[in-house]
């Protein structure tokens, strides 16, 4: 018997980087997953990088009304599901001056509002004894300058993460965060096109994390699949997976 044989799992925000990356290892030990993005070339790239094992839905994670219809296609495809990892998330780079209302609006729409509603719309399908992993970031604990939003928001998903473990014990639900350091996703390249401040904007952070590193998608992916079925004595915990940038 495989690993997740019988599992069903949903990623929102799981068509790259960590969500896609944690959707192969639930594939690859036989579960069925169903994840989200909005980019088309992202959405086929997953849909052929998942197979059979995936279903891959056009969802904005920012978008209430996308939630309400994402939960009605899970209810369709799945009926009940037994992980809930909510995974996208953005960072828009500007120093306090420069943050205008609209991208502070769109940071905690993206990484506070749209995973608050989706944890509502989406934990009544979970099975009993199920499971929410939510993406926080270690710049919900660090003073990072040109994030501030981005921290912002990313602090109130981590406290959601303790409020959703308490609310959902009843039900058997644990609620657990995982908070990525610098990994190795398309996100800087996407914040930043122009190379030369991506590289040394990488460098920089390289630098910082003890271990003198960028994270791979699979280290991360290792750790939510860690909460979501192995971790059955934990609920409410933030897991970092950064290197030893937050704890050195």
């Amino acid at each position: 018997m495989q690993r997740y044989e019988a599992k069903r799992a949903v990623i929102i925000g799981g068509t790259s980087g960590i969500g896609l990356a944690t959707a192969k290892m639930l594939v690859g030990g036989g579960a069925r997953v169903l994840v989200t993005g909005r980019s088309q070339a992202g959405l086929e790239s997953a849909r052929t990088e998942l197979g059979e094992g995936g279903v891959v839905v056009s969802s904005d994670a920012r978008s209430l009304t996308d939630i309400d219809a994402l939960a009605s296609r899970v209810k369709a495809e799945f009926d009940t599901f037994d992980l809930l990892f909510v995974n996208a998330g953005f960072s828009v780079f500007a120093p306090l001056e420069n943050t205008t209302e609209a991208a502070f609006d769109e940071m905690f729409n993206l990484n506070a509002k749209g995973p608050f509603f989706a944890v509502q719309k989406l934990s009544p399908l979970l099975s009993q004894g199920g499971s929410i992993v939510l993406t926080t970031s270690t710049a919900n604990i660090k003073g990072m300058p040109l994030i501030a939003a981005y921290g912002g928001a990313k602090a109130a998903l981590r406290s959601f993460a303790r409020t959703f473990a308490a609310e959902l014990l009843p039900r058997g639900i644990r609620v657990n965060a995982v908070s990525p350091g610098p990994t190795e996703t398309p996100i800087i390249g996407k914040a930043f096109p122009d190379k030369a401040t991506a590289d040394q904007l990488m460098a920089q952070m390289t630098e910082a994390v003890p271990m003198k590193r960028f994270g791979k998608p699979e280290e991360v992916a290792k750790a939510v699949l860690f909460l979501a079925f192995d971790a059955t004595f934990t609920t409410g915990l933030e897991l970092p997976v950064d290197g030893g940038w937050s704890q050195l």
